[in-house]
């Protein structure tokens, strides 16, 4: 064999060594199989496992997603794992909904929209729950979630070794895998999560309560990732509001968000999916988001509002709309309706306006515009108000006001002096006399988070209409709106 002959050889055998390592490479952490056909067998399915690819940057591997709960159980709110956060969880799925799990080389879990749109409800204590696509996710923290995957990261138990030894407690993986998962995917998973404790800065501030089951700060949420604002003193937690029947706001002006500060239902949607995504790069796959985009859109316009679980009296029900049309119907059922109202008529809680503004969502229609995705987007003028609700599904949108500071239909129509001033949000036993989720007694503590309107953001004043209502108008009034 000539000196020649074994140098192509040897180069040939090089390129065969590159070429395998870099297909191991690809398959091992890089390759993506589609979800499961489970997954789309359904629209409900699918909204609440569907993937929006949300995986590639923010999600975290499965087998460390899995035995974080076992490996720090005290940095959670309470026993059961991740069901101590109060994520809907439905029997039979190894994954609460909004958690999507996708192969792209290993497997990985992020989170879809579901994860702040589903409800679950009990009519009572000895039922299963009932989950509703599309409506707010009363019971889940947020923040909770959050906090539990910084604080684990932060700990000096996330290592390489620990991490493994749970998993490997749990199942079992090839001698590659272990390796993989040893040096490099609980590494870097523990890195990225650190990196993201400077962008969650103003949850671990002592001034600020904490936002509770139900809720979340989504302008600063924005502010801080999208377009990574300095951080500053604002703080605005809302409710997650319901998103069925999307198609009402079709007639322009409607503005969505709870201070109209976004134009159209497709921007809101795209918006909050980039959000989940976790970079200003943009989705991996462009036309295959915009495709799930579109189908969001058309799935949430045409999704309906909930009818209430509980029998109505239909004779009070038709007095309550006799009442609902004299004096609710001129902001909930009229041109005012689906856009912003005065902050000086509504007279509610200021802070959720105060941490956004126009600077900011020019700002924000920049960084989608790079990522070259069109939208109306959001609205470039200062807030003045709250928009006026659509009251489909109200009976599911406890608690009530934008902040979520009143917890049932009944404590609405009182004056806010005879609010409860403290109370627990979270708890899915519903009360279909107050019209609104139970709130006190030992189990609403057990499982809820407590709420008092006295803490920063909290307050429960404003909106008087309908509170110097006779006690037998507000009664029909409130069996109107069950059947809304």
């Amino acid at each position: 064999m000539t000196k020649q002959e074994k140098i192509t050889i040897a180069l040939m055998l090089i390129t065969l060594l590159v070429g395998a390592g870099l297909f191991i490479g690809w398959y091992k952490f890089f390759r993506e199989e589609p979800q499961p056909e489970w997954v789309n067998q359904d629209p409900d399915t699918r909204f609440k496992y569907g993937s929006l690819g949300a995986e590639w940057d923010a999600g975290i591997p499965y087998w460390i997603f899995m035995v974080l709960p076992r490996m720090f159980p005290e940095k959670l709110p309470g026993p059961g794992g991740y069901a101590s956060l109060g994520v809907p969880w439905e029997q039979g799925q190894e994954l609460p909904v909004g958690f999507t799990k996708k192969v792209i080389g290993f497997p990985r879990v992020a989170n879809n929209c579901a994860v702040c749109h589903t409800a679950s409800y009990r009519k009572g204590v000895n039922e299963n729950p009932t989950f509703v696509t599309a409506a707010p996710a009363h019971t889940t923290n947020v923040e909770g979630f959050f906090r539990f995957y910084i604080d684990c990261a932060k700990d000096p138990r996330f290592n390489g070794e620990n991490v493994l030894w749970e998993i490997l407690n749990a199942t079992e993986l090839s001698w590659f895998d272990k390796l993989a998962y040893k040096y490099l995917l609980i590494p870097v998973t523990k890195k990225r999560l650190i990196e993201r404790e400077r962008q969650f800065a103003w949850i671990y501030r002592s001034d600020f309560p904490e936002w509770g089951r139900g809720r979340d700060d989504a302008m600063n949420l924005t502010k801080y990732f999208m377009i990574e604002t300095p951080m500053d003193d604002t703080f605005g937690p809302t409710d997650m509001p319901s998103i069925w029947n999307l198609k009402k706001y079709d007639p322009e002006p409607s503005q969505l968000n709870w201070a109209g500060d976004s134009h159209d239902a497709y921007s809101v949607i795209v918006d909050s999916a980039l959000g989940l995504l976790g970079t200003q790069r943009g989705p991996k796959h462009k036309a295959e988001f915009l495709a799930q985009m579109d189908w969001l859109t058309d799935y949430l316009r045409n999704k309906p509002a909930p009818g209430f679980p509980f029998p109505i009296d239909p004779a009070k029900a038709a007095q309550g709309k006799a009442v609902f049309d004299r004096d609710c119907a001129r902001c909930h059922a009229s041109d005012r309706t689906g856009r912003p109202l005065p902050l000086a008529e509504i007279g509610t809680n200021r802070d959720r306006i105060d941490t956004w503004g126009k600077d900011y969502a020019v700002a924000a229609n920049q960084v989608v515009k790079r990522m070259g995705i069109e939208r109306k987007g959001l609205v470039e003028a200062p807030l003045v108000g709250y928009v006026a609700q659509y009251l489909d599904g109200i009976w599911l949108r406890a608690p009530y006001l934008h902040n979520g500071s009143v917890p049932s239909l009944q404590d609405l129509l009182e004056p806010p002096a005879k609010r409860p001033a403290v109370f627990y949000r979270g708890y899915d036993v519903y009360d279909p006399v107050k019209v609104g989720f139970i709130y006190s007694g030992p189990e609403a503590e057990k499982y809820g988070t407590r709420y008092d309107v006295s803490e920063r953001a909290g307050g429960n004043a404003g909106h008087d209409f309908g509170t110097s209502l006779p006690p037998a108008e507000k009664a029909v009034l409130i069996e109107y709106l069950k059947t809304l």
